[in-house]
């Protein structure tokens, strides 16, 4: 979709969004690493990473909505709004997981909650990929892509 925030001609949405994605994809990993058996510290990472992934990932969702209220076209709005409440869908899923993760001390997970972040991990991918993949018509990508099969 075409966004209406620019930053030196690019979307700025993309951009703020690979840090949450980054931050809860540590944090998976953390986990995973803390229920095979790593020092508890690294649970308490992996938390840091998940409340640093709800700060920036709030701030990516304040840009898709700017995005998704702009939109003009009916069907680029529809798309920039299920990408909004896929973003939120994400972004409550992982307050929770915060929330039920803060009773222990060391804010380690357990093998349930890491299967539930994973899924919530899973669920971000696809939004960042369903928010990319029907994006902007005059991306450079999309021409490139748009050229190739024009000369096949």
């Amino acid at each position: 979709m075409q966004s209406r925030l620019l930053l030196a001609g690019q979307a700025v949405r993309p951009l703020l969004l690979m840090f949450p994605l980054g931050l809860f994809t540590m944090a998976v990993l953390f986990d995973l690493a803390t229920v095979l058996g790593a020092p508890r510290l690294i649970g308490t990472l992996a938390y840091w990473n998940i409340v640093a992934g709800l700060v920036g990932g709030l701030v990516a969702a304040l840009a898709a909505g700017v995005d998704a209220f702009g939109a003009h076209d009916p069907a680029l709005a529809r798309i920039a709004f299920i990408s909004l409440l896929m973003d939120f869908g994400v972004l409550i899923l992982f307050a929770v997981l915060t929330l039920m993760r803060f009773r222990d001390p060391d804010r380690a997970a357990d093998p349930g909650l890491l299967l539930v972040e994973l899924a919530g991990l899973l669920l971000a991918g696809f939004g960042a990929w369903y928010g990319g993949r029907f994006g902007d018509p005059y991306a450079p990508m999309v021409r490139l892509r748009s050229r190739r099969t024009v000369r096949a």
